[in-house]
């Protein structure tokens, strides 16, 4: 109950990116006592900055929020899966438990391409939960790109 609780925040966050024409994705992280710490949308095409994802801008407001680089005991909310470059963020950070809404097949580091979060011999392993309020996740994204491609073929 908890997941989707903190999932629809983070849902919350990922419309905020799309209202400023970023893709849709957000990130919350809470701590051990189920207070936020860190929150973020995607920003990469507003700050001209290619690892501005949402987990990125989380992650770095939780390490501020805690004056250290360490958030062990804490959960990422994430509404899409975690890439390449997001997951050795989690596991540098040493985040605790990782939830996702969307798989990501095409560039998702927490399974659905590649398992970047549980490769053996990796020095943290976060717990993992995927596919949480998958649904309404995924459309977000694909809708968002089907508005992208109509907006492109008008003005064609």
């Amino acid at each position: 109950m908890a997941d989707e609780f903190w999932m629809q925040h983070a849902l919350m966050l990922a419309k905020r990116a799309e209202t400023i024409g970023e893709i849709p994705v957000g990130a919350v992280i809470i701590d051990e006592n189920q207070q936020i710490i860190g929150e973020g949308f995607n920003q990469p095409i507003l700050q001209h900055n290619p690892t501005a994802h949402a987990e990125i801008m989380a992650i770095e407001q939780a390490g501020k929020t805690l004056r250290n680089y360490r958030l062990v005991n804490t959960t990422l909310y994430i509404t899409l899966e975690p890439c390449i470059m997001c997951a050795g963020a989690i596991i540098h950070s040493r985040i605790k438990r990782v939830v996702y809404g969307a798989s990501d097949y095409k560039t998702g580091a927490a399974g659905s391409f590649i398992d970047i979060l549980a490769y053996p011999g990796i020095n943290h392993y976060a717990e993992i939960n995927g596919g949480v309020l998958a649904d309404e996740c995924s459309n977000l994204i694909s809708d968002f790109f089907k508005k992208r491609r109509l907006q492109k073929r008008q003005i064609c």
